[in-house]
């Protein structure tokens, strides 16, 4: 019986302790409160000065902690403006968005290939040339890569 206790103890504290952590709605709510406390308002006016309060755009630090947008999302966003500005629609608008996410990514986007990866390149392009196929075409891309 002694034996449960202290697991039991250390279950209950975990469980309690998830429940102190605030979260940026009830910061929001505190600090919104401390507002209409500090302004004396009271009844409806009270009401309304809560709901705009609590509707109103989250702090700074919470737009900072938005995550970067990957790269798929930002030729998203080019893509649509585009269409926006040549105001497509419809059939139009589908097929230029899906040439436009289709397109290559800018130079600057894309990545040099390591020596390994041009070594492979060219080992390959050889067998290719030679028709080598099977057991030949292992034996002769690992005497290639060796090599090289």
């Amino acid at each position: 019986m002694k034996m449960l206790r202290a697991p039991l103890l250390m279950i209950g504290l975990l469980l309690c302790s998830q429940g102190f952590a605030a979260t940026a709605q009830q910061d929001k709510m505190t600090t919104c409160n401390a507002e209409a406390t500090a302004k004396s308002l009271k009844g409806d006016e009270r009401n309304t000065f809560m709901s705009t309060c609590l509707k109103a755009a989250p702090a700074a630090p919470a737009a900072a902690e938005m995550k970067a947008m990957t790269p798929q999302q930002e030729k998203m966003k080019t893509c649509n403006a585009d269409a926006t500005t040549k105001s497509l629609k419809g059939d139009e608008r589908k097929a230029f968005m899906s040439n436009c996410l289709k397109a290559e990514p800018a130079a600057t986007d894309v990545k040099a290939m390591t020596p390994q990866q041009e070594k492979m390149k060219a080992c390959n392009a050889d067998a290719a040339t030679k028709a080598l196929k099977g057991d030949e075409r292992k034996a002769f891309m690992s005497d290639c890569l060796k090599k090289k």
